[in-house]
């Protein structure tokens, strides 16, 4: 079984490689090749307890939150997104301008959702984890810490030989369990 856990994080590992090139390659991208109005994709997560997950994406993370907006609950419906329940949505971005990440969070007290397995990336399908890209992944644990976060296993640790030198990644968990990686550089 040993192998099979060196196999998984090697994998990680080479998501975040994979992920830092296709971003690469998405950025020397012109516009009129694509049919993509943004170069940037927005994440909805559903959460248990939004008061919580709001404190942990901007205490912890350092995520601003901007206007949210209201979903009625007949176009959720229509669209399939929910059964009549209104969205009632928050909007966090990383960064500004039109090309900032956002994360969307809405929680339903009234029809909580189901909880999946979240010990490992590979024990549930879907979404497992965001990759958050940092210059200074010190100063961002640092931050992360002061602000109630609480690292994974022995984070941070540097990436293994085959990746840029210098840079570590650092996993925190959301109040839901969610995998959250910080990659940048880092000195012991």
């Amino acid at each position: 079984m040993p192998h099979r856990r060196t196999w998984i994080l090697s994998a990680g590992m080479m998501a975040v490689a994979l992920s830092a090139f296709t971003l690469g390659s998405f950025a020397n991208q012109k516009s009129e090749t694509s049919n993509f109005a943004t170069q940037t994709v927005d994440l909805g997560m559903v959460v248990s307890d939004i008061d919580k997950s709001l404190k942990f994406y901007k205490d912890v993370l350092g995520f601003s939150e901007v206007n949210g907006f209201k979903v009625p609950g007949q176009f959720a419906a229509d669209t399939g997104l929910a059964n009549q329940l209104e969205l009632d949505v928050h909007v966090l971005v990383l960064g500004t301008g039109e090309t900032a990440t956002k994360v969307k969070l809405m929680s339903f007290k009234s029809s909580p959702g189901a909880r999946v397995d979240n010990s490992f990336i590979h024990s549930s399908y879907g979404f497992r984890y965001l990759t958050i890209a940092v210059k200074d992944l010190n100063a961002a644990v640092t931050k992360a810490n002061e602000a109630g976060g609480k690292l994974v296993a022995k984070c941070p640790v540097p990436l293994p030989a085959g990746f840029p030198a210098g840079l570590a990644l650092a996993n925190y968990r959301d109040p839901d369990g969610n995998l959250i990686e910080l990659v940048g550089p880092w000195k012991k």
